[in-house]
């Protein structure tokens, strides 16, 4: 992917109506050039269709120069509108698995750094088109006035743009270097904000995560960018060198070589003066350009890492949940996580297992013993890699496992809650139940309600996982899966979860299920399935 074929796919027809809005605003430019060298070359006074030949051109150039900025600019933001969208929608669509092996800190960086890499590039493009098109217009100029002398002016521009292709290249190497130190900066700096009281509580471990993890990181990024940047500076220094060499050779070294008219000598060194600052340009924004590639390239790396895995893709609503459903099993379901050595993996399974309306099962094992994995299984999560999952008999594939997701509500250990009731349409009860709900968990003096917007998340974690069980219970799915929800919960409350809010759910016809350690509530469940090392324990029915 480049920034040419991401501005083509956009609208290839703003980038043509620009491309020769831009030619003819060159032409124009080149055009007042021709009419500049005309008249001081010239023996005889300035006439009266040269005077409005040039006021035209001088119009077309602002009408030009003007439009192709606008279209350009429009297309920029189009694209990165794009690009944005894209991304989040592969995010989306990619499995969970494929997800955590990313990692938050590489997907953070191509979402917010390399977006606004290709952006700032966008950005520069109008003028850098027009530059361009200043730049074409005037060697065509040059072209007509001696081919001869063109020839070996071109010469030498070849030289110096072989050899300042040598600079630029090292430049893009050590931004690239930088590029890949940016997805540990974020790692580093998600570690600062998630680890803050952490890090405050310990001197010693605060001056080690500063002085051994941080810091190096920041000086490796740092040093590769002033390696890059310095380079990009040696390459523009070089640029604007090599201009004057050039028009050094036309005024004193060609004379003496080839015979040619004051005109075209006049004409050349007008045009080479002229070009400078288009030139300049052309190379103060090749390192933005050169920092949009190694972006483009680490977008295009996610995204290909993403697009292999993203199965689900799919822009079609899935039908409703089945709140008839009777039966859901997992046959021979089996899931593992492969470290970099082989002690490092996990096995879950294989699990036989099954579930049905209107009972509550724990979910139960020690810490690493699979529970979780176990609940993203279940949820339609993860994808077996062995096994398969029935909802009444019928497979779930890739083809219908976001229909099955829909018969979840979930509250997970890492829950995230939104700020507003997303996703429960247009409900006129909205606000009327999610109140009652509210005044059941006990939140009634703390959160209110309005237009399906959350007064405030900012609660303690306990009260945050209230909240989330308040979009649970609005969901009203037929299946509710709960992710040591207790852990969090003040004795009063928990007392009243397992004893009151599980009841209700299993006498609405809900299957439960819940993964906890509070053994003392055991006897509330209907069934209790414990894992041991990814292993079935046991699956056994509680006496009532």
């Amino acid at each position: 992917m480049n920034l040419v074929y991401l501005l083509l796919k956009t609208s290839w027809v703003s980038v043509l109506l620009a491309m020769l809005t831009g030619l003819l605003g060159g032409a124009s430019s080149t055009g007042l050039i021709a009419l500049t060298n005309t008249s001081l070359t010239s023996q005889n006074p300035p006439t009266a269709a040269l005077m409005q030949n040039f006021a035209g051109l001088g119009l077309v150039l602002l009408l030009t120069t003007i439009a192709s900025q606008i279209l350009l600019a429009r297309l920029a933001q189009g694209s990165i509108f794009e690009l944005r969208l894209l991304l989040s929608r592969q995010i989306l669509a990619s499995p969970l698995r494929q997800l955590e092996a990313l990692g938050a800190s590489r997907l953070l960086a191509t979402l917010t750094d390399d977006i606004q890499s290709v952006a700032n590039a966008l950005f520069s493009f109008p003028v850098l088109c027009i530059d361009i098109a200043i730049l074409v217009s005037c060697l065509t100029y040059l072209a007509w006035l001696s081919l001869s002398v063109f020839g070996l002016m071109m010469l030498v521009l070849a030289i110096v743009i072989a050899s300042l292709q040598v600079i630029i290249s090292r430049a893009r190497k050590a931004l690239s270097l930088a590029r890949k130190e940016q997805d540990n900066l974020l790692h580093h700096f998600q570690a600062i904000i998630a680890g803050i009281k952490e890090l405050k509580l310990h001197y010693q471990r605060r001056q080690s995560f500063l002085t051994e993890d941080l810091y190096v990181t920041a000086t490796a990024a740092r040093d590769h960018n002033i390696a890059g940047m310095t380079t990009f500076a040696i390459a523009g220094g070089y640029g604007l060198l090599a201009t004057f060499l050039i028009i050094g050779l036309l005024l004193f070294a060609l004379p003496r070589f080839i015979s040619t008219s004051p005109e075209i000598l006049s004409g050349y060194a007008l045009v080479a003066l002229y070009l400078m600052l288009p030139f300049q340009g052309i190379l103060g924004v090749i390192p933005v350009l050169s920092r949009a590639t190694v972006a483009l390239d680490a977008i295009q790396a996610l995204g290909l890492a993403l697009a292999e895995h993203a199965t689900e893709a799919t822009a079609i609503a899935p039908p409703p949940p089945n709140p008839a459903w009777q039966r859901l099993d997992l046959v021979e379901v089996s899931h593992a996580y492969r470290g970099e050595r082989e002690e490092d993996g996990f096995s879950l399974g294989p699990l036989t297992l099954s579930f049905q309306p209107g009972e509550v099962v724990f979910l139960v094992g020690g810490n690493g013993s699979g529970k979780s994995t176990l609940a993203k299984l279940i949820t339609g999560l993860y994808s077996p890699e062995a096994g398969e999952l029935k909802l009444d008999g019928q497979p779930i594939t890739d083809a219908n496992r976001e229909w099955y997701r829909q018969h979840f509500s979930v509250v997970f250990a890492d829950f995230y809650l939104f700020d507003r009731l997303l996703g429960l349409g247009d409900r006129a009860d909205l606000d009327p139940q999610a109140k009652e709900y509210l005044i059941q968990l006990h939140l009634d003096h703390k959160v209110r309600v309005k237009d399906g917007t959350l007064s405030t998340t900012t609660l303690s974690q306990g009260q945050r996982k209230r909240l989330a069980l308040l979009t649970a219970y609005l969901e009203d799915r037929p299946i509710y899966l709960f992710d040591e929800w207790a852990s969090d919960q003040d004795p009063i409350f928990k007392e009243i979860f397992y004893t009151q809010l599980l009841p209700e759910l299993k006498q609405r016809g809900k299957a439960v299920l819940v993964i906890s350690h509070d053994d003392h509530y055991f006897h509330l469940a209907d069934r209790i399935v414990k894992l041991d090392y990814g292993k079935l324990e046991y699956d056994k029915r509680i006496a009532a």
